[in-house]
């Protein structure tokens, strides 16, 4: 039988397969490439498209931030208004009130009695003042219970001193009472 070298044939088939392997490799290589770089594409195109959803949401979030202050600032200018309001009704409510006090401090002070000071704080009265002799001022406190304006005489001071010059006595007081509002409730607030 005759000899066939297969050698050579084989060598050849070894280096087509290793050809067509390293064709299939670079083909896999670029096939892989493409399909990374598509993906990194899509997903870069997502994240645009997310990033510019993201920005309009922050510019409606800041006209909202905006809308939420310009609303507070409203508000806080509409307490001051009200608050203004109710000061001036009190005032308005109060301003008759004043009238009586004096009124009523003047027709209730007994012959003998002076006033030196009157201070108001709220419907506080504090009467600060020089009588002749200190039954004057249990006078006064009795006129200042019967009034219909006044109430609650309070003695915080009676002290009996002597006059220069003349040498005559005088009892200088403080008188503390409330002033009834003109409703005749007696818890009138400060309005200053």
């Amino acid at each position: 039988m005759p000899r066939i070298n297969l050698l050579p044939w084989r060598e050849e088939e070894r280096k087509k397969r290793q050809r067509d392997f390293g064709v299939a490799l670079a083909g896999a290589v670029v096939a892989a490439i493409a399909v990374v770089m598509l993906t990194m594409f899509a997903y870069n195109s997502m994240i645009a498209n997310q990033e510019s959803r993201n920005d309009r949401l922050q510019a409606e979030i800041a006209e909202l931030d905006k809308s939420i202050e310009e609303i507070d600032d409203l508000e806080l200018q509409k307490e001051r208004l009200l608050a203004r309001m109710e000061i001036i009704d009190q005032l308005q409510k109060s301003r008759p009130e004043i009238v009586h006090l004096f009124d009523e401090i003047a027709r209730q002070l007994p012959n003998g009695v002076y006033l030196t000071g009157l201070r108001q704080a709220g419907n506080q009265v504090e009467l600060r003042g020089v009588a002749q002799s200190s039954t004057r001022v249990s006078a006064l406190m009795r006129r200042i219970d019967a009034s219909e304006w006044l109430t609650d005489p309070d003695v915080d001071r009676v002290e009996t001193t002597t006059v220069r010059g003349s040498g005559s006595r005088q009892a200088e007081f403080v008188v503390n009472l409330k002033q009834l509002s003109s409703d005749g409730d007696d818890t009138g607030e400060d309005a200053g």
